[in-house]
């Protein structure tokens, strides 16, 4: 199993996600909770696609948060 990075985005309607290693991967909704779910199925969906149709699929990026004064 691999953890994919989510970035979310708040917007004046609700939210929007995205996982740059899988560009064209995206999910929206009104609140935080149904944009995450969201973002979960639209995962697993472009994933299978991709293996469907042979694409590669990619690593996991590393990832780091880093502290900010």
């Amino acid at each position: 199993m691999s953890k994919y990075l989510v970035l979310f985005e708040k917007s004046s309607t609700g939210y929007g996600a995205y996982v740059p290693d899988l560009p064209g991967c995206v999910a929206t909704g009104r609140t935080l909770l149904e944009t995450r779910d969201r973002m979960t199925k639209a995962v697993e969906m472009h994933l299978s696609a991709m293996r469907e149709d042979g694409d590669e699929i990619p690593e996991p990026s590393h990832f780091e948060l880093v502290d900010v004064a």
